[in-house]
């Protein structure tokens, strides 16, 4: 009794179940030995395709059902036949058996959704053609005497028979049971049967019928069909594809007078047959692979437009976060302007109006210390509301504010000398992305007052409208002593300050240290209809 890993051992099932499915078996078998040939034995293909999806618990059974099916076939044979072919009939089936059992532990499965199963499939069906052909060896000259030269030949056709009628019946037998191609699928390949492969098997068998280089060449040309179903329809196409070529082939190689033609009509089915399945199962695989990427990309794609709206949306949280805090700004500045402003300038008046009679009183020292602490106060609040909302920039714009506004007189105390290159029109930038370009410089300008030890500040700004959004770029540099971060560090409040107003408009930061001083390079992008209007090109 047949085992496997001592887990796996037939059990007879039921006969309401084992006695159908061998009934149905050895009919089936019986059908095909009645159209099949010795070069094109199908009764081999369907044993193998049978065994191999059918469930161990049923191999008693069908296997019986075979053993029936030549015993009947005893009535219709000669009695020396008859003989042989009961004692013929006993092994194959027990051989072919043992080999899918065997190679069932290196991951034979009846299943073809991988060039990989497939190719263990078909090793499996040459080993179960050669093992049934060397059990016979001794029964082919009884069967067919032969001289003792052409046993090799003979025993090659067994082979080859057994091997190309594996190829077309065990494939049909996957598809069907296990495999079926669905709706959509289905309609597609009866659609070329019908228009495409018939028609072309029919004139290539009429072909066949003419002269013997013509036949040569229709016998070549039968492999268009089976390439063309394998290309369009995986390997269930090919292993019709194959049926319908190897009918044609066997029809003429039935008919022919030369000896080695049906060797030839074999080896020539056993190689297409075996290249087109192949070729199908590895197309079938390429699509599938090609359909999940196609998904995996459809995902990634519906991921970066979740993220692309994520990413919007912070912008927009971002510029209104800006917004605000200059609103903010703008109204903290326009209250210390109002309120501490005209309280400094009314104690400054009153002490004026006294500064008389404090001197009369010999306190002349006193009026000309507190005018210097007023004095001192304004220039405070003065600079308070300047960090606050630079009024050159309401008042006369972006390109006025930085060619002589507040920055200029910084760099000038601190005896830096100011390098300024404006291109393009400014005032067709939005409040939000020119409150950003001043506020960079601003702070920039700051820094290297405060840490480059710099002889010189340049500024380079350009505006210009590429495709459908204003450019501004931004490029600043000093000679100063550069910088140095830590690992790991991102620089101080007011570099970080920098970023986060850049970040917040889309656009990009770059800060390098150069040979001589550091260069702070920025670009950001206005779309157009926000407030930009017609301009240059960047160039």
């Amino acid at each position: 009794m047949l085992c496997y890993r001592n887990r796996m051992r037939i059990r007879i099932t039921p006969l309401s179940r084992g006695l159908p499915a061998g009934l149905a078996y050895g009919t089936l078998w019986l059908g095909l030995w009645q159209i099949s040939q010795s070069y094109w034995f199908l009764p081999a293909g369907l044993r193998f395709g049978v065994l191999l999806l059918a469930p161990l618990e049923l191999w008693p059974w069908l296997i019986g059902g075979e053993w029936a099916a030549a015993l009947l076939l005893n009535t219709t044979l000669r009695p020396v036949h008859a003989s042989l072919l009961l004692l013929i009939s006993l092994p194959p089936p027990l051989a072919v058996a043992a080999v899918i059992a065997l190679l069932r532990r290196f991951g034979l499965r009846a299943s073809i959704e991988l060039p990989e199963d497939l190719a263990r499939i078909l090793t499996a069906a040459l080993l179960a053609a050669i093992t049934v052909t060397a059990l016979n060896a001794g029964f082919v000259s009884a069967l067919a005497p032969t001289p003792s030269a052409s046993l090799p030949y003979a025993l090659a056709n067994l082979v080859l028979g057994d091997y190309v009628g594996i190829l077309l019946i065990a494939p049909l037998l996957v598809m069907l049971l296990r495999a079926p191609p669905g709706e959509q699928a289905g309609l597609r390949m009866l659609a070329d049967m019908l228009w495409f492969l018939l028609p072309v098997v029919t004139l290539l068998l009429l072909a066949m019928g003419g002269s013997e280089p013509l036949a040569r060449y229709a016998r070549v040309l039968a492999l268009v069909p089976v390439m063309f179903f394998a290309f369009r329809h995986g390997w269930r196409g090919a292993s019709i594809a194959m049926l319908a070529a190897s009918t044609a082939l066997t029809l003429r190689a039935a008919q022919a007078l030369h000896p080695h033609a049906p060797a030839e009509a074999q080896l020539f089915m056993a190689v297409a047959g075996t290249g087109a399945l192949l070729l199908g199962a590895a197309t079938d695989a390429l699509r599938r692979s090609g359909a999940r990427l196609a998904l995996q990309n459809a995902r990634v794609e519906g991921a970066n437009r979740r993220l692309d709206q994520l990413a919007q949306q912070l912008a927009s949280a971002a510029r209104r976060n800006l917004r605000e805090e200059e609103e903010e700004r703008r109204r903290i500045a326009g209250e210390l302007h109002d309120e501490l402003g005209q309280n400094l300038t009314a104690i400054q008046t009153r002490v004026k109006l006294a500064q008389g009679r404090l001197q009369e009183a010999g306190l002349g020292d006193v009026a000309a210390a507190i005018n210097e602490i007023l004095a001192g106060m304004r220039r405070s609040v003065r600079g308070l509301l300047e960090s606050l909302r630079p009024v050159a920039l309401d008042e006369f714009g972006l390109a006025r504010a930085l060619e002589d506004g507040p920055i200029r007189d910084l760099l000038r105390s601190a005896g830096i000398r100011y390098r300024l290159e404006l291109h393009g029109d400014l005032r067709v930038l939005d409040d939000d992305t020119g409150t950003t370009v001043y506020r960079i410089v601003q702070e920039a300008a700051t820094n290297t007052v405060r840490h480059a030890h710099a002889r010189q500040f340049e500024l380079r700004l350009r505006a210009g409208r590429h495709g459908d959004a204003l450019l501004v770029l931004l490029d600043l540099r000093d000679d100063g002593v550069g910088f140095s971060l830590q690992p790991g560090r991102s620089g101080g409040r007011g570099l970080q300050g920098m970023r986060d107003r850049v970040l917040a408009l889309g656009g990009l930061f770059r800060l390098r240290q150069e040979p001589r001083g550091a260069r702070l390079r920025i670009l950001l992008r206005q779309p157009l209809g926000s407030g930009a209007g017609e301009t240059a090109g960047l160039g």
